[in-house]
C-alpha cells in the first residue's frame, strides 16, 4: 500500500487479508500464467471475496426436517441480489458469484477506458427493472483510476438502487480515494491495495490488464 494512503474497514474499505486469497492473488501477479491458470484463479478468489461481500446478508430461522428431527435452521430472507458485471473484466468474477448464489438476478455495464484521457466509455447497459429492492453487487477485477467504478455506479443508482457495494481483486490507492469520494455510501471490498498508478493509469506493481490476462487478448 502507498505511504499515507490508510484504509479501514470503517472507512467503507474492507481488505480480505485470508490467507488463501493473498496466495492466490500472488499467483495471478506472475506474467507466466496461462489463460487458463489465471481465469481459474480468479474464479477461485472471487468466491472468497463473495463470502467478505456478502457476510451481513439478513437471515430468518425456518424450520426443516433432518434425518433424524425437525429443527430451526437459518435461511436468506429479505431483499434479493443482483450481480452487476462491468463490462468486459467483471465477467471474471460473476461466475463465482452465481455459484454462491445462484438465484441473483444479473445486470451488466459494458464501458471502455480512453487511453488518452482515462475517461470511461459507455456503450452497453442492461439491468434488472426492480433494482431498488435488491441489494446490489457490483463487480471488476480492477480499481484503478475509479473513474469507470464511478460512471458505473452512477448508473447503477440511476436505476433506483440504494444498497450498492463493490468487490473488486485489485485497487490502487487513488482509486479507492475516488470512488470513496464519489459515492461514500458505497463499501469497497478488495484483495489488496498496492503502491499506485503509473503514468500510464496501471496499478503497480499490478497483475497487467485483468481483461486481457482473462480473455487471452493481451
Amino acid at each position: 500500500m502507498a505511504e499515507g494512503m490508510n484504509f479501514a474497514a470503517d472507512d467503507g474499505v474492507t481488505i480480505v487479508n485470508h490467507p488463501l486469497v493473498q496466495h492466490k492473488l500472488s499467483l495471478m501477479r506472475r506474467k507466466d500464467k496461462s489463460t487458463a491458470e489465471f481465469r481459474a484463479l480468479l474464479e477461485e478468489t472471487a468466491l472468497l471475496l463473495g463470502y467478505e461481500a456478502m457476510k451481513d446478508l439478513p437471515t430468518e430461522m425456518r424450520e426443516v426436517e433432518t434425518p433424524l428431527c425437525t429443527t430451526q435452521t437459518p435461511e436468506l430472507f429479505g431483499k434479493k441480489l443482483c450481480f452487476i458485471s462491468i463490462l468486459r473484466a467483471g465477467e471474471g468474477l460473476l461466475g463465482a458469484m452465481l455459484n454462491l448464489v445462484p438465484s441473483a438476478r444479473v445486470g451488466h455495464v459494458g464501458l471502455y477506458r480512453d487511453e488518452e484521457t482515462l475517461q470511461p466509455v459507455e456503450y452497453l447497459v442492461k439491468m434488472p427493472k426492480d433494482m431498488a429492492e435488491r441489494t446490489v453487487i457490483a463487480l471488476d477485477p480492477m480499481l484503478a483510476t475509479g473513474n469507470s467504478a464511478i460512471a458505473a455506479i452512477d448508473r447503477i443508482k440511476q436505476a433506483g438502487a440504494r444498497d450498492v457495494r463493490f468487490v473488486c481483486l485489485l485497487s490502487a490507492p487513488q482509486g479507492v480515494e475516488n470512488l470513496r469520494k464519489a459515492h461514500p455510501d458505497v463499501p469497497i471490498i478488495t484483495a489488496a491495495i498496492d503502491e499506485k498508478l503509473n503514468e500510464n493509469g496501471f496499478i503497480v506493481p499490478g497483475l497487467g490488464d485483468a481483461g486481457d490476462r482473462l480473455f487471452g487478448t493481451k
